[in-house]
């Protein structure tokens, strides 16, 4: 995998990976094309793995994620909740982050 967090092509499209909103707490097993058909924006369909961007279901906002706190409202890391520090630490540790065990599939 590129240290940019991109991965990309048809060998991801069998992934059952967890998706995980950061607003609502919500969390699906799906694979890239059924959670990107649900409205979820997260990688590899919407967005890299280990880039700070939104990780939200189809019915959350974008303003409430790690990344509005810090790219809109001019959050610094040291201001961040703990919460949001575990989102941090999550995006930046994927695709094994949300990786499912095959206990969970």
């Amino acid at each position: 995998m590129p240290s940019s967090g991109e991965v990309t092509g048809p060998e991801t499209s069998h992934w059952k990976l967890r998706h995980i909103c950061e607003v609502c707490g919500k969390t699906e097993i799906l694979t890239p094309a059924a959670a990107y058909e649900a409205g979820w924006d997260h990688p590899p369909r919407m967005g890299q793995f280990g880039v700070i961007s939104p990780r939200t279901c189809g019915s959350c906002p974008m303003s409430e994620t790690v990344w509005a706190a810090l790219m809109l409202h001019g959050r610094s890391q040291e201001n961040l909740t703990r919460k949001q520090l575990d989102v941090v630490a999550r995006i930046l540790a994927e695709p094994m982050s949300i990786e499912v065990d095959e206990g969970d599939r």
